[in-house]
């Protein structure tokens, strides 16, 4: 189904341009045409059971964590250590980099079980130990992709080249935004450079209004809706009312609706630069609760934990997908070393994040969605001899991700590998499970949810996907 928002407010921002600013005002009008306050699915899409989830917070690790490292712990691996894998094994697998021969490498950290669940974590993950019983693992997830761009545009976009709809893009366009003055799409980046880049927040074929919007840890959290210098509020307001008053005198000679989406825009945007800084005001949050995400306001160094706790600021003023970039993950030396590093950063606030929500009721509505774009070989890619640490490499047929909330079934691992973790044995999961997932959580089914372009309907899980039935 191809959902007909207003046509003079398309016309409009397609006419601005795709500036950020621009797309976030339009992604704010789309309130007053979605009217999806409390997740109100369009029937012609919407799945059988009431929506679980209001909103979605994905964590996503680019750069592809070791899953053998921290989540799914081989024994064989320590006994197989130095040898190289049996052919049958490998026979037939493409890599990124090393050769089907290279030799095993053993799990980096000791791993134990934890809670009543009983799931078995590594020692580089303490705190999220202390909430395995909140949390669902998979790890059993697998992709088509083996290289960072098209893997990481496949998780966040359904499909492995630039053009398609981010997963946000897609929830703004079927059911919009809880908030009236941010926007429904918010996208935060703690790990520098991404190799999939802005494709991976980009609303593709969708109206532009859909995109993601980045948001800045410092100075004003979106470009280009601050006033410039010598502007104060009391003139912009001012300016506003006259620009609106001629716009209103245009309007009642031309009856162009286009005319009266210009003056609703500028409103929104006067709105959502009042709410956009008190957003980001820090102050209203305990020492305790900074101290929980290990938040720094202002340290770069604290980019993750910052995050973290503004994407539970964003979910409770109705932010409805809200992306959370961490990169820094691709160790095809040092694995070691990398992974704890990245769980130093890391551990602590997500963690803090589902405790948090949880603690104030946010997190029987809202999805935590954990993950990178595939897993790491049980195989070492560098060895000492060649003058490096060892690593591993790429490896898109089994890794695990971590789900928390909005109607996730916790204390659970689903799915398993072989006892080298290489394959997946049982319950397979692709990428595209994962997206349908996520939207039968939010009340969609993802078989519905179309948009026609270039001849055909298209959809955010292209033509596949499965609800991973045994999750919710």
């Amino acid at each position: 189904m191809q959902i007909d928002s207003s046509i003079s407010r398309r016309q409009l921002f397609q006419t601005c341009g795709v500036g950020v600013g621009k797309v976030a005002l339009a992604s704010l009008l789309m309130k007053g045409s979605a009217e999806a306050s409390n997740v109100d699915v369009p029937a012609s899409f919407a799945t059988p059971q009431a929506p679980k989830a209001k909103r979605v917070i994905y964590l996503f690790m680019a750069g592809a964590p070791s899953q053998l490292d921290l989540f799914d712990y081989k024994p064989k691996l320590q006994e197989l250590a130095g040898q190289p894998l049996p052919p049958s094994v490998i026979d037939g697998q493409r890599y990124a980099f090393i050769q089907p021969d290279a030799a095993v490498l053993a799990p980096q950290f000791p791993f134990a079980k934890h809670g009543q669940s009983g799931a078995e974590l590594s020692d580089r993950l303490p705190h999220l130990a202390n909430i395995v019983d909140d949390l669902a693992f998979v790890r059993s997830v697998h992709t088509d992709q083996f290289n960072h761009a098209p893997a990481q545009l496949l998780v966040n976009t359904g499909g492995p080249i630039p053009g398609r709809p981010a997963m946000g893009s897609w929830l703004s366009y079927g059911i919009g935004s809880e908030a009236d003055d941010l926007p429904a799409f918010v996208v935060l980046n703690s790990g520098g450079a991404l190799s999939g880049g802005a494709s991976m927040w980009s609303s593709g074929f969708l109206p532009s209004q859909h995109q993601g919007v980045p948001f800045r840890s410092s100075g004003d959290p979106i470009l280009h809706v601050g006033n410039p210098e010598g502007i104060d509020s009391r003139m912009q307001r001012k300016s506003l009312d006259l620009i609106a008053d001629l716009n209103r005198r245009r309007y009642e000679v031309t009856k162009d609706p286009e005319i009266v989406s210009r003056i609703n825009a500028y409103e929104m945007a006067f709105r959502m630069q009042s709410r956009a800084p008190e957003l980001m005001d820090y102050s209203q949050e305990s020492a305790e609760t900074l101290e929980m995400y290990g938040a720094e306001p202002g340290n770069s160094a604290k980019g993750f934990a910052n995050h973290c706790l503004l994407a539970r600021r964003m979910a409770e003023r109705g932010v409805r997908f809200i992306q959370v970039y961490h990169g820094g993950w691709d160790h095809h030396s040092n694995v070691a070393g990398g992974v704890k590093a990245q769980c130093q950063q890391t551990d602590q606030a997500a963690a803090a994040l589902v405790s948090d929500l949880k603690q104030r009721g946010l997190l029987e509505d809202t999805l935590v969605v954990w993950g990178g774009e595939f897993g790491r070989t049980p195989m070492v890619e560098a060895s000492a001899a060649l003058g490096r640490s060892q690593g591993r490499d790429h490896h898109p047929q089994a890794f695990t991700m971590w789900f928390a909330g909005g109607g996730i079934r916790p204390g659970q691992t689903i799915g398993a590998t072989d006892e080298l973790g290489f394959h997946v044995t049982e319950r397979p999961v692709h990428v595209h499970d994962i997206q349908a997932t996520i939207l039968y959580q939010l009340g969609i089914e993802h078989e519905k949810l179309t948009f026609n372009f270039a001849g055909r309907p298209f959809r955010l899980t292209d033509v596949h996907g499965k609800v991973v039935k045994e999750l919710v």
